[in-house]
């Protein structure tokens, strides 16, 4: 089968559901191809019975107060609900209030100007043995990255990006992120564009001017093409260029694929509530997992464990479930947690050969690899995705959300320069 049409879009995430919509809207003939059975990329939620709210199995909490994103969730008549709860940390053997962290005050150290590895950095700062543990944790986790990888130059943008947005406060769409690019998705075949799933490409075959795509049997044409696969998918060689867009390309390699594990618990009962009723986080430098968190304010028996970078390497999900339920056991002193387990939810992203990781961050090194990848090829090729993000929002859906943003405004001439920022 061929298709042809004005623009072909690689991938039904945000970002390329929000390109879809704005070309579409703007009168361009769409066709977006997702290599998956279903859209949404990696956000991922689930509604099992056995769970008061929607799970996320994939991106949870919208970060700060990012604009674009704020619209679209009140276009699409979506619930915000802040994430507002206090944290408890277990130390010496005890759970209770968690104490200053020195190594927070170490964060406030960096610079754009003096480019490290976080592990580095660390040794310059001549840290004590325990805050540099606690900094290389918090960096890790947060980021899924790797401390003797991530640049310094990329965390210190990512703070001052934080900073512009109020990114300290997170938030939860109650009905579910899906019901996000599910909106997104309506916008796109309203106003006309194709959405089909299943259709994995494999080559994309171009020149200036055309762009034929390869899904198995099928072939796409277009004058144009929005390249939003992972970044974990670009750098895997799965999908084939001819000829290769070598600084694209080359960009996209001096970036990486963090990695993260998590799982979610129902159960019957708030055990952790007697003590901690607003228990929000919950932090154990003692534990594998190290991170939880629950719902709050929104009371219910979810929980959810976290543990980010090489930790969370080549973790079978089995150990990571059996880790789980050991380190709660031994926080709260109980010797039937498994007894009050109702449901408990994961996936694998790592393994999941369509992101081959969770979210991209940028080594020493690569703090402008993103623009680099922003930049169209030959008005042709355009790449898109949270690791294409301008702004320092790697890993993020608004990162996403404005990748999609910048993508179509370039094709459509209304972008010129936004890239090189």
């Amino acid at each position: 089968m061929k298709t042809k049409s004005d623009v072909i879009i690689l991938g039904a995430g945000m970002a390329g559901l929000a390109a879809a919509r704005e070309l579409a809207q703007a009168g361009r003939s769409v066709t977006v191809l997702e290599a998956r059975d279903r859209i949404g990329g990696r956000i991922l939620t689930l509604r099992p019975a056995e769970s008061p709210l929607p799970v996320e199995l994939g991106a949870e909490f919208v970060h700060g107060r990012p604009s674009e994103l704020l619209k679209l969730i009140e276009e699409a008549g979506l619930t915000l609900f802040e994430f507002d709860g206090e944290d408890v940390c277990f130390e010496s053997g005890k759970l209770g209030e968690c104490p200053q962290r020195e190594a927070f005050a170490l964060l406030d150290e960096l610079s754009i100007e003096d480019d490290l590895t976080f592990a580095e950095f660390l040794r310059l700062q001549q840290a004590a043995p325990a805050v540099a543990a606690q900094a290389t944790r918090y960096v890790e986790g947060f980021n899924a990255a790797d401390a003797n990888r991530i640049g310094t130059a990329s965390l210190a943008r990512q703070q001052q990006a934080e900073d512009e947005i109020e990114g300290s406060r997170a938030f939860r769409i109650q009905e579910g992120n899906d019901r996000l690019t599910a909106f997104l998705a309506a916008r796109v075949e309203a106003a006309g564009g194709q959405l089909l799933t299943s259709r994995e490409a494999t080559l994309i075959e171009w020149r200036p001017g055309a762009v034929r795509v390869h899904a198995g049997r099928d072939v796409f044409e277009a004058a144009q093409a929005i390249v939003t696969a992972p970044l974990g998918v670009l750098h895997s060689g799965q999908i084939r260029f001819t000829p290769e867009p070598e600084e694209t390309l080359r960009a996209a390699h001096a970036m990486a694929m963090g990695t993260a594990a998590r799982i979610t618990f129902s159960f019957s009962t708030r055990f952790w509530a007697s003590r901690f009723p607003a228990m929000g986080f919950l932090i154990s430098q003692d534990h594998f997992p190290s991170v939880w968190w629950t719902t709050w304010p929104r009371a219910n028996g979810l929980l959810t464990a976290w543990s980010g970078g090489p930790r969370a390497a080549n973790l079978k999900e089995s150990d990571l479930r059996t880790a789980s339920l050991a380190a709660l056991a031994e926080m709260f002193a109980l010797d039937h947690v498994q007894g009050l387990l109702a449901g408990c939810w994961q996936h694998d992203w790592q393994r999941d050969r369509f992101s081959r990781g969770s979210y991209s961050y940028a080594p020493k090194g690569a703090l402008h690899a993103s623009g680099e990848m922003a930049r169209p090829v030959e008005e042709t090729l355009y790449f898109a995705g949270e690791h294409t993000d301008v702004t320092g929002h790697w890993g993020t859906m608004h990162g996403a959300l404005r990748s999609g943003l910048r993508a179509a405004k370039q094709l459509l001439g209304r972008d010129h320069g936004s890239a090189l920022r």
